[in-house]
C-alpha cells in the first residue's frame, strides 16, 4: 500500500481512499440498475394454454311457456376459467302441460390430456351444464358429444288415438298445427272419430305429422321416443290431445287394410231397436266405410227357467231380441291379430257401431280367417 497510497491518503496521489470505495458502491448500484431496466431475467418464458372446441346435445329437460320464449340460437354463456358456450340449435315439442326443450351447443374451453376442459371439468356424457344469460338461468343433460353445430331434424307420420269429449273431438280438424313458441311441431293431417259406449265420448285417431329429432338412432318427439304405445301430447287449437302412439311411419289409409268377416251379435235388445237393425247399413268415417252389415237374423232371446219337479225349462221372451249381424269391417292385420279403429278386437270383444239409424254395442262372435 506504501506506493498506492501518499502521505496524504491519496490513492496514486490523487483520490481519496474512502472517496474511491465510495464511488465503487455507487457504481454497482447504478450496474444492477441496468440490469432491471433491460429486462435481464434467467426464468422460463410462460406457456400459453390451447384452447379446443366440441359439439354437445343438451336435454334442457320440461320448460315453462315463459322460459321457452327467451331461448335463441346464439345466446351465449361464459363461466369463466376460458371456458365459453354459445347455443347453435333449439328444438321445442309439447310434453305434458309444458315444452320439452333440446339444444345444440358449441363449447370452447382448455385441453388437457388431449381432451377439451370445460369450466375445469371434461365434457362427457350426463354432465349437468348451466346456461345463463341475462333473462335465464337454466341446466341441461350432456347426452351426445358429436361433430356438428345441428341437431339431426326430420319429420315423422304417425298415428296416435285417445278418447274424448264429443265437443272436443268435433274440434279436431285436418290442417290444425300445433305449435311452440311460434314454430311449427306438428299438423293434424287425417281424423277419424268412433262412438264408444259412453255416448258423450268419442274414441279419435289422428294422423299427424310430426316435428322429430334423432338420436342415437332414436327418434323422438321432445322427450318421447316415437314407439307404438308412447304417449304424445298435442295441444291443439282448443282442445289437447293425448294419446297412445299406434303406429309410426303410416297414416289412417294403409296398405296393410283389409276388409274381414266378422259376425256380432246383441242379445236382450227391445223390438223397436232390433227392427232398426238392416242389410245393406254401413258405418263411414270421412268418406270412408269403416263397417258394412251383410247379414241380419233376429230371434227371441232364450230364458231358462227352472219347473217345480226340478228340470230346465227353455223358453222365448215375449218382448227381448237376440240379433246376429254379419258385418264386413276395414281392420289392420298385424302381429299380434286384428285391430278395428286401431284397437285389438277378438272373441268376445266389444265393437260399437254407429249405423244409420241407431249406435249399437255387440259382442264378437266370431273373425273368418
Amino acid at each position: 500500500m506504501g506506493g498506492l497510497v501518499d502521505e496524504e491518503g491519496k490513492l496514486f496521489g490523487v483520490v481519496n481512499v474512502v472517496d474511491a470505495l465510495v464511488l465503487l458502491l455507487i457504481l454497482a448500484i447504478l450496474v444492477g440498475s441496468v440490469g432491471l431496466v433491460i429486462g435481464i431475467d434467467d426464468t422460463e418464458p410462460a406457456q400459453t394454454a390451447e384452447t379446443e372446441t366440441a359439439f354437445v346435445t343438451l336435454d334442457l329437460g320440461t320448460q315453462p311457456d315463459y322460459i321457452v320464449a327467451t331461448l335463441d340460437e346464439g345466446d351465449t354463456y361464459t363461466p369463466g376459467n376460458g371456458s365459453s358456450m354459445t347455443v347453435t340449435d333449439l328444438y321445442r315439442a309439447p310434453q305434458d302441460s309444458q315444452t320439452r326443450v333440446v339444444a345444440r351447443a358449441r363449447l370452447e374451453g382448455t385441453t388437457s390430456n388431449g381432451s377439451l376442459e370445460y369450466a375445469n371439468a371434461p365434457a362427457r356424457l350426463g354432465r349437468s351444464l348451466e346456461v345463463k344469460t341475462d333473462t335465464y338461468n337454466i341446466t341441461g343433460r350432456i347426452t351426445d358429444v358429436s361433430d356438428g353445430s345441428s341437431l339431426n331434424e326430420s319429420t315423422t307420420t304417425v298415428v296416435v288415438q285417445d278418447t274424448l269429449s264429443a265437443a272436443d273431438a268435433d274440434a279436431i280438424a285436418p290442417g290444425d298445427e300445433i305449435t311452440v313458441a311460434g314454430r311449427t311441431t306438428a299438423t293434424i293431417d287425417e281424423v277419424a272419430i268412433y262412438p264408444t259406449n259412453d255416448t258423450n265420448r268419442r274414441r279419435v285417431l289422428v294422423e299427424a305429422t310430426l316435428a322429430t329429432h334423432t338420436q342415437r338412432n332414436v327418434r323422438r318427439f321432445g322427450g318421447t321416443a316415437l314407439r307404438r304405445g308412447e304417449q304424445v301430447t298435442l295441444p291443439g287449437p282448443g282442445y289437447t290431445f293425448d294419446g297412445r302412439i299406434e303406429r309410426v311411419d303410416g297414416g289412417l289409409e294403409s296398405d296393410s287394410l283389409v276388409n274381414r268377416t266378422v259376425t256380432l251379435e246383441l242379445t236382450k235388445v227391445q223390438p223397436q231397436i232390433a227392427s232398426t237393425i238392416r242389410a245393406g247399413q254401413t258405418e263411414r268415417d270421412g268418406g270412408r266405410t269403416t263397417a258394412t252389415v251383410t247379414g241380419v237374423s233376429t230371434e227371441p232371446t232364450q230364458v231358462v227357467s227352472t219347473a217345480q219337479n226340478g228340470s230346465v225349462v227353455v223358453s222365448d221372451h215375449p218382448v227381448l231380441r237376440d240379433v246376429t249381424l254379419t258385418t264386413e269391417l276395414r281392420v289392420r292385420e298385424t302381429s299380434t291379430g286384428i285391430e278395428f279403429r286401431g284397437e285389438r278386437i277378438q272373441h268376445g270383444s266389444t265393437v260399437v257401431l254407429d249405423l244409420d239409424t241407431a249406435t249399437i254395442r255387440t259382442t264378437v262372435i266370431s273373425i273368418e280367417q
